[in-house]
């Protein structure tokens, strides 16, 4: 359970200096920084407002209950009654606003950063006007929106910036029991601290999907079922820092980035192709059941950043979440891209691709991740945004803008775009693949017979060209001897 939390002392007086200036009564928004069932302290980098929301209004504010004069026995009317105008407001937030709020931030963060909880700015009559179960209900719906890797840790922050008094403090919201606790909060210099890691990771991940009765699975189903395979891998994987086989005592006291590798052991898994349908019991299959294949690769930029005095591992686990994670933020990019695009499409329209059952397709197809791109954000650290293959740089000014509340301009010359190669998704047709329905070879059998690779191609025209000059060399041969004996006739050997 975490006991103590530690703020970043210039970013959370700067946000309380914002919250100040602006003359707002209330206000609800995103903390963002890192919690670990690991650890007992938790971290708490910076504050992100929520936007308005789609009608143009807050996403928290005040609102009186009562209507009238009540006094201490309940009564209205009764002595000692306190008027309406004086009782103190309570909070209203939109925690569905919030919670999509959180979805969509927690896409943008690097490893070692989350969705932590949320913050209220109210005065102490107001935070205490406002039903606990008000409260809890808002930090659960931000659980559930932009959840863990770890599952199983479900606790959350809830931040209180004061204005009357002017003070801060801080709970912990345990988001089963809907249960809300203090804890201890202070301030230091964080940020400055952090220590940065960061790996490239490769990978060509091949699922064939075998028939066994069951073909209704999705597109977006195997994929997901494939990058929950690749994260097992990584569970399994060695690594090294800067080139170096880690020990349980190193220590990294260098302020530049720490690259990190993963070695992945072979045959580990099922990550190469052990996806029947969703089927779960296991059989043995022929490759005559094959209904089809997906391949699924490409290279993630991973990031992670380290808090003061935490362990080394914590970064490595970090690292492991972040490529796991990106791989499914775009996966559900595209499932939304995709069904807001069926929206706007006639209603005799196809299918969005993620939702493509296996005995659907008719054709091989091809999707492709949007790329992932780095933006500066506070003090040299940096979070993530996404384009498609027709977006630039240009196209995310706006993003950070609504989402991180970046009020200064995003020089696109600052935008890092590490993944030149985009992750690819290829599904090869059902039809196309499974024996018993193809009266002929498959697409890819007749493209490699019909298109030979140079090499082939240059082996078969050397040998062509022997065969031919041996056929010559013996014409030529025959030539000669019939034209000498023509001439000089049989030759008589003596006996």
């Amino acid at each position: 359970m975490v006991k103590t939390v530690v703020g970043d002392e210039a970013q959370l007086k700067a946000a309380e200096d914002r919250l100040f200036q602006s003359g707002v009564s209330a206000e609800v928004g995103l903390v963002i920084g890192n919690l670990s069932a690991n650890s007992d302290r938790g971290f708490v980098y910076y504050l992100i407002p929520t936007p308005p929301t789609d009608g143009g209004g807050p996403a928290c504010s005040l609102k009186r209950e009562v209507s009238g004069n009540f006094g201490k026995d309940g009564k209205k009317g009764s002595k000692g009654a306190k008027p309406a105008s004086e009782a103190p407001a309570s909070l209203v937030i939109d925690a569905d606003w919030v919670a999509e709020h959180a979805r969509q931030v927690s896409r943008m963060l690097l490893g070692g950063m989350s969705v932590a909880g949320i913050y209220l700015w109210a005065s102490e009559a107001s935070f205490k006007a406002t039903s606990p179960v008000v409260l809890a209900q808002a930090v659960k719906g931000v659980a559930q929106a932009a959840p863990f890797h770890d599952s199983e840790f479900g606790e959350r922050l809830l931040i209180h910036v004061s204005y009357s008094p002017r003070r801060w403090s801080c709970r912990i919201c345990t988001v089963s029991a809907g249960s809300l606790h203090p804890c201890d909060f202070k301030m230091s210099k964080l940020i400055a601290s952090l220590q940065a890691f960061k790996c490239t990771y490769n990978f060509d991940i091949r699922l064939p999907i075998y028939q066994d009765g069951t073909l209704r699975v999705t597109l977006k189903d195997i994929i997901y079922k494939g990058i929950t395979n690749l994260s097992k891998d990584l569970q399994c994987a060695k690594f090294l820092i800067n080139g170096h086989m880690v020990t349980e005592d190193l220590q990294l006291l260098s302020k530049s980035t720490h690259d990190v590798e993963f070695l992945v052991p072979f045959n580990k898994t099922m990550s190469s192709g052990d996806y029947n349908c969703g089927i779960s019991s296991y059989k043995e299959f022929s490759s005559e059941e094959m209904a089809g294949l997906v391949s699924f690769n490409g290279s993630v930029v991973a990031f992670a950043y380290l808090a003061p005095r935490e362990p080394f591992l914590q970064a490595i686990s970090d690292l492991k979440c972040d490529i796991t994670s990106t791989l499914r933020s775009r996966l559900e990019m595209i499932a939304d891209e995709a069904e807001e695009g069926a929206l706007s499409t006639n209603a005799g329209a196809e299918k969005p691709i993620h939702q493509l059952t296996l005995d659907e397709l008719r054709k091989p197809c091809s999707v492709t991740f949007p790329r992932r791109v780095l933006v500066p954000w506070l003090d040299g650290l940096f979070i993530c945004d996404y384009l498609q293959a027709s977006e630039t740089s240009e196209d995310i000014k706006d993003h950070c803008k609504e989402m991180m509340a970046m009020e200064a301009p995003i020089e696109v010359s600052t935008v890092v775009d590490l993944e030149t190669t985009p992750s690819d998704m290829i599904a090869r047709s059902f039809w196309h693949v499974a024996h018993e329905h193809l009266p002929s070879p498959s697409p890819a059998v007749e493209c490699r017979k019909q298109h030979p690779t140079k090499a082939v191609q240059t082996a078969r025209s050397q040998t062509s060209n022997f065969y031919f000059l041996l056929a010559i060399l013996v014409l030529v041969s025959a030539l000669v001897v019939g034209w000498a004996i023509g001439v000089f006739g049989p030759v008589n050997t003596p006996s």
